[in-house]
C-alpha cells in the first residue's frame, strides 16, 4: 500500500513543530516557483536564487507562530514579494541576463531566435512597471494566481490587484506592440 504524499500544510505544521526533514521537503517542492518569481522580478539568477533562500529561511524562522490560513504557496509568494520589492529599494534591476529556455523537441533556429526575441522584450517592458505592478503581473500571469491569490501574497486588496494589473496592462501593451 503506498502512503500519500504529506500536504505542504501538513509539513508546515511539522516544521513548526521542529520537524527539520519536512520543511526540507517543503523547499525541494517549492524551490523551482520561489526562483522562478524572483528572476522574472530581478532578472538576475544569482539574485534570484539569493531571494529565494531568504525567503525560505524567513518562513523557517517564523515557523512557531504560523497559522495556515492560507496556502504554502500564498504565504511562500507574499514573503517572497515583500523580498522582492525590498529589494527594488536597494537595487535597481538589470535584467540582461536571460532566463534559461526550457528545451523544446527539435528546437528550429528561426522560432528560437524569436522567442528570444519576445522573451527579452518582456523583460525589458517588465523593468518599465513599478515593482507593485511587475509583482502582481508575475504573481497573475507567470504563476498564474487568482485575483484573490495575488492580492493575498501582496498584502493588498483585490481591488488593488485590478488596478495594479489595469495599468501594468496598458504600459505593456504599449512596449510590446510590435509582438501582439
Amino acid at each position: 500500500m503506498t502512503q500519500l504524499e504529506p500536504t505542504d500544510r501538513e509539513l508546515m505544521l511539522a516544521t513548526r513543530s521542529g520537524d527539520k526533514a519536512a520543511f526540507e521537503r517543503l523547499v525541494l517542492r517549492h524551490q523551482d516557483i520561489a526562483w522562478k518569481t524572483a528572476y522574472r522580478f530581478t532578472g538576475d539568477a544569482a539574485e534570484a536564487e539569493d531571494l529565494a533562500q531568504e525567503a525560505f529561511l524567513k518562513i523557517l524562522d517564523a515557523a512557531e507562530r504560523y497559522k495556515p490560513t492560507a496556502s504554502f504557496k500564498t504565504y511562500l509568494l507574499s514573503v517572497l514579494t515583500r523580498l522582492c520589492i525590498d529589494h527594488t529599494r536597494k537595487k535597481r534591476p538589470d535584467l540582461s541576463e536571460n532566463m534559461p529556455d526550457r528545451p523544446a523537441a527539435d528546437p528550429n533556429p528561426r522560432e528560437q531566435s524569436s522567442r528570444r526575441e519576445r522573451d527579452d522584450a518582456i523583460q525589458d517592458a517588465l523593468t518599465c512597471l513599478t515593482p507593485k505592478q511587475r509583482i502582481a503581473v508575475i504573481l497573475k500571469y507567470f504563476e498564474d494566481m487568482s485575483g484573490r491569490q495575488t492580492a493575498r501574497s501582496m498584502g493588498v486588496s483585490t481591488k488593488a490587484v485590478e488596478r495594479l494589473l489595469a495599468r501594468a496592462r496598458k504600459t505593456l501593451e504599449e512596449r510590446l506592440r510590435p509582438f501582439l
